[in-house]
């Protein structure tokens, strides 16, 4: 199955949901003590209608799946005859044929039983006498009410789905309103069979995704115990596939969910434009935010990392971070490289990289040549990749990440950036990078206001700006008031306000350095 690019296509045939078997399992019909005496094996052919007919040449009035009832009164005495109408049956693509016991045939015919059995036709009798016309009405009733079932099951999703596109949902929410109407474990994959997203209650994907490997090996197999697949296309082109893991519901209207599906997901890819997201970099960015933010644990979002096709079994991870670096650009250096791992953008314009390499690789080495390589790629030579150290257990990876977001945003505040590594880590931003990872704790926020309290109003942003430069220059007197446009007695009249503010001597190095300390917190805190 694949979808078209076309905004919505009619409603296709539905498979009937009646097979021969439920047929016979139905209370009119066991009335008539049925018997399978032949095609045993076939009873699960769906049923498309049911035809009453005496005709010997009823195969060419038959168009396929029909269910046909008989008393076989013109078929008595002639042997040649019995064989062929089972044949023509069969020619026809019957679902089955029901003979009534009576005068024409008292027992079961072993003409026709024979001829059934070879060509696989289930051949019903039944015992008692049966009027054909219940078990018509019965039937076509049935099939009817399934058909508008599933027409309005259809209209229902494609309502739902086309107020969520028309609203500009986002992918998402489209896969949360078909697990609903599905009522099971919704997976997107690409071509390669790498999850993309998923919808569905939690612990019933997490149950899909850490059995994904051996469900990805058989992804290309036929449909069955309610695993149905559509694929994701048009133009002539494949890119994914969705699929209901585990869908409880009949075959046929699990088939209409993942067209249906499929059809909204191809029409909500082609509305997004070239400007939005891949939905690999929308898979990546999650579940790296998901790491960096805490919320789940690390160890219930292992499952996800593997079905996106990080290995993650005996490996080192590498955390890196990278200011105002273009998300495509990264993920395709480390492509070039060869190096597996997951590319994601995260807030405030630092970009995430997930590094997973085998435990004999040299993860410092590894990471510098990508770093390296990023410059010669990007053409940015002062492109810096701050870095956490490696970790070897998936449980510290969100600290991993979290400490290598701490030392860009350090960096990024950082006026001697052009003297640090290419890789850097916490021990090259010092104490700049000490104080990040410290400000949210509640007693470096009071030092910093306790130290900088003359200064913390609108009267006081100036001298406060004056004195961030003055302490990043080294207490450089020339250079601060070069930077701030002003005369050498300007600047010593600023001075003089800002230690009259705080009560300090900036000529003495310890309370220069309180000052500076206090200083450096409060604009961590404020970033």
């Amino acid at each position: 199955m694949t979808a078209t690019l076309e905004p919505w296509g009619p409603v296709e045939p539905l498979e009937p949901a009646l097979s021969v078997r439920q047929v016979l399992s139905l209370e009119r019909v066991l009335a008539g003590e049925p018997e399978v005496v032949a095609g045993a094996s076939q009873l699960d052919r769906p049923v498309r209608w049911v035809h009453v007919a005496e005709a010997a040449d009823v195969g060419v009035m038959l168009t396929g799946g029909e269910m046909v009832l008989t008393t076989g009164v013109l078929l008595a005495g002639d042997e040649n005859a019995q064989a062929e109408y089972i044949r023509s049956l069969h020619r026809a693509e019957a679902a089955a044929v029901v003979l009534g016991l009576g005068r024409a045939f008292p027992a079961p015919p072993a003409v026709m039983r024979r001829a059934a059995e070879r060509c696989g036709l289930p051949m019903i009798v039944l015992h008692r006498p049966f009027p054909f016309a219940e078990l018509t009405e019965e039937v076509q009733s049935r099939l009817v009410r399934r058909k508008f079932a599933a027409v309005s099951l259809s209209e229902s999703v494609r309502t739902a789905l086309t107020g969520l596109i028309t609203a500009g949902a986002p992918l998402q929410r489209l896969l949360d309103e078909i697990a609903q109407h599905a009522a099971c474990p919704v997976v997107v994959t690409n071509l390669a069979h790498r999850v993309l997203a998923t919808a569905g209650e939690r612990s019933a994907v997490d149950d899909v995704l850490r059995d994904w490997e051996r469900i990805a090996r058989q992804a290309g197999g036929s449909e069955g115990d309610g695993w149905i697949r559509a694929e994701l296309g048009g133009r002539g082109e494949r890119w994914g596939q969705i699929m209901l893991c585990g869908h409880r519901g009949d075959t046929a209207s699990g088939r209409l969910l993942a067209d249906r599906a499929a059809e909204a997901l191809v029409l909500h890819r082609m509305l997004g434009g070239a400007s939005a997201h891949t939905w690999e970099e929308q898979s990546a960015q999650s579940l790296l935010t998901d790491l960096v933010s805490g919320v789940v644990p690390a160890r219930q979002l292992l499952p996800r990392a593997r079905a996106a096709g990080l290995p993650v079994n005996r490996r080192t991870f590498v955390p890196l971070v990278v200011r105002d670096g273009d998300p495509a650009q990264l993920d395709r250096t480390l492509r070039l490289l060869g190096l597996p791992g997951l590319v994601a953008e995260l807030a405030d314009g630092a970009t995430a990289v997930l590094l997973s390499l085998a435990r004999d690789q040299d993860a410092e080495a590894l990471a510098a040549h990508f770093a390296a390589r990023l410059r010669t790629e990007s053409g940015e030579a002062r492109t810096v990749v701050a870095a956490a150290d490696p970790r070897t257990v998936w449980d510290d990876v969100p600290a991993g990440l979290r400490e290598a977001q701490h030392v860009a945003d350090a960096v990024a505040d950082s006026s001697t950036a052009l003297d640090l590594p290419a890789v850097v880590r916490l021990r090259d931003v010092h104490l700049r990078g000490l104080i990040r990872l410290l400000r949210d704790d509640p007693h470096v926020q009071s030092f910093a206001e306790r130290e900088l309290d003359g200064l913390l109003c609108a009267a006081g942003e100036d001298l406060l700006a004056v004195l961030r430069t003055y302490l990043a220059t080294g207490r450089n007197k020339s250079r601060t008031a070069q930077l701030h446009h002003v005369s050498r007695p300007a600047l010593y009249r600023r001075l003089e306000a800002i230690e009259g503010r705080l009560g300090v001597d900036l000529d003495d190095f310890e309370q220069a350095a309180s000052v500076h300390i206090a200083l450096l917190a409060h604009d961590a805190q404020q970033a």
